[in-house]
Order: structure tokens, then C-alpha cells, then sequence
């Protein structure tokens, strides 16, 4: 009866035969992995650099050919899937819960993080304050900062709502980048456009940004579009409302802002991905830069 050549250690068959694949014994073959040297067959076998590679090398990450990471599957903006699609918005919901509590105990916190242009404030011998007086920290924490409970209720819904599926379509660095860039836009454009002396806050400008990347994303998944258009037309009423008491510059800057780097995010080519995405960001961050930079200017 016919028998299978007896195996070393590391696979192959003794020297008194072939050598065989050490994943697949019946199997002869004349290749070894670079790297480990152990026979590979043809199904085993994964282009590296040099010669091919063994899963179990590739797998480790002790070769050089493909990385683990090449394998994992990815968002539609090319991230990495996460266990936990929702990390980064549940420490968002967390920042502002804990900032809008710190606030109720500490009620002065409030005007520390306020966004204001420029204004005398009255009090012992702080003179100006605001960004135009070098607080540019306001720009990015008064979208963490919110005075009235319905406010910061509207506001963590709509971040619930809208991030959490963004966040598992766009991996977890992109949304993050996507959600303060809105927010520094909003900032930016109130800055600009509204009174020096009017403060502002609230993280509307970076769940507006949100809001206009879910339609951007959307529409790059053919979704139906009518539910995004609905809420946004609703939001744009209540932002645009005759009542005043609302930031529309905020609203308006943040949505420009998140649609925008959605779209780069969304359809930009695989082999430039990271370059287009990561420069849009770089582009918006600019802008809203050069936008504090020239009120200020004028301001000062």
C-alpha cells in the first residue's frame, strides 16, 4: 500500500522525496517562503517584495509582503471598520454632557469658553478679551458649550442620530477631522459676520456639518434623498427663523464646511485617497484660519 513520505518539522517531506506543502502535506511543491523557508503551494503562496511568503508570515507581520492591515476591510472612505462604530461620537455626547454640567456648577466656565469677537469686559483689569485678543481657544470650545437643556438635547440627538452612522461609514480619525473642521467653520464665519460684542455657542455648526455629509454620503450610496432634504429644509427654517436668538453663520459655515470635506472624503480615488482627503481637511482648516486672520485684522 501506498504511504505519504514522512514530514520534518517544518513541513516538507523527507529527503528521500519532494518536498510538500507544510499547510497542504499532499501536495508537492518546489517554492519556500522567503522568509520563513518553510514549501508553499500555489494556493499558500502571497507575492512579497522579494519571492513569495507563507500566510502565517504575512499573517504575523514578519515578512515583507503584504501588511495584516491590507486584509482588514474598510469604510467606504477607506477606514478601518471598528468594533465599536459609534467610540467617537459616545466621547463627543460625553465631552459636551460633562462641559454643559461643569457650567451648571461653575456658571463664570461660561464666559471662559464663550465665542465673541472682541469686548471690554468689566471686571478686575482684564481689559478686551475675545478671539481678536489672541483667544482663539473660543473658536473650537464654545462648540462644546451649550446654556439652555433643550439646547443641548436638540443638539446630542442630532449627533447621535447622524454621527453614529457617519462615524461607521468614514472610520473613526475622518469623522472626527469632519466633525471639528464643521465646527471650527461655523466659529470662523460667526466670527466674521456677526458683531464682536455677540457671543455665541452651541455645537450646531459641527451637527450641521453632519448633516451635510450624510446627504453628501447619501447620495454617493443612492439613497433616497428625500429624508436628508426634509431635515434639512426643517433645520434651515428653524435656523433662518424670524424669532432670531440663532447663529445662522454657525448653522451655514458648518454645513459648507462638512459637505465639502464629505465629498472628498467620499469620492476620492483609491490611489490618492489619503492625499485628497486629508488635503480637503487641510484646505477647510486653512481657509477658516485665514478667515480669523483677516477679522482680526480689521478688529484689532
Amino acid at each position: 500500500m501506498d504511504q505519504q513520505p514522512p514530514e520534518d518539522q517544518d513541513g516538507s517531506a523527507a529527503a528521500d522525496g519532494p518536498p510538500t506543502c507544510y499547510r497542504h502535506p499532499g501536495r508537492e511543491t518546489g517554492i519556500r517562503c522567503t522568509r520563513c523557508e518553510r514549501p508553499i503551494c500555489t494556493d499558500c503562496m502571497i507575492p512579497a517584495s522579494v519571492g513569495f511568503q507563507c500566510p502565517d508570515c504575512v499573517r504575523e507581520g514578519t515578512g515583507t509582503g503584504h501588511h495584516p492591515a491590507a486584509s482588514r476591510p474598510r469604510t467606504v472612505a477607506g477606514g478601518s471598520v471598528a468594533a465599536d462604530p459609534r467610540l467617537i461620537t459616545k466621547i463627543l455626547i460625553g465631552i459636551n454632557l460633562a462641559v454643559f454640567v461643569g457650567v451648571l456648577a461653575h456658571p463664570a466656565l461660561r464666559d471662559d469658553l464663550l465665542l465673541f469677537g472682541r469686548a471690554y469686559v468689566d471686571e478686575g483689569s482684564a481689559g478686551y478679551e475675545g478671539v481678536a485678543e489672541g483667544q482663539w481657544y473660543r473658536l473650537l470650545t464654545s462648540t462644546f458649550l451649550h446654556q439652555e437643556i433643550w439646547h443641548i438635547a436638540f443638539n446630542m440627538l442630532g449627533l447621535w442620530w447622524l454621527g453614529g452612522p457617519l462615524e461607521a461609514a468614514l472610520g473613526r480619525a475622518r469623522y472626527l477631522a469632519l466633525y471639528l473642521l464643521s465646527g471650527l467653520a461655523g466659529s470662523a464665519l460667526t466670527y466674521l459676520i456677526a458683531a464682536p460684542t455677540q457671543g455665541t455657542l452651541g455645537a450646531s455648526g459641527s451637527v450641521f456639518g453632519l448633516l451635510g455629509a450624510t446627504a453628501v454620503l447619501m447620495r454617493r450610496m443612492n439613497y433616497d434623498m428625500r429624508p436628508v432634504i426634509a431635515l434639512l429644509v426643517v433645520n434651515l427654517i428653524f435656523t433662518f427663523n424670524p424669532w432670531g436668538g440663532i447663529a445662522w453663520q454657525a448653522h451655514v459655515g458648518g454645513l459648507i464646511a462638512g459637505a465639502l470635506i464629505a465629498v472628498a472624503m467620499v469620492h476620492a480615488p483609491r490611489e490618492r485617497r489619503n492625499l485628497v482627503q486629508y488635503g480637503a481637511c487641510a484646505l477647510v482648516l486653512v481657509a477658516a484660519v485665514a478667515v480669523v486672520l483677516v477679522r482680526t485684522a480689521v478688529l484689532t
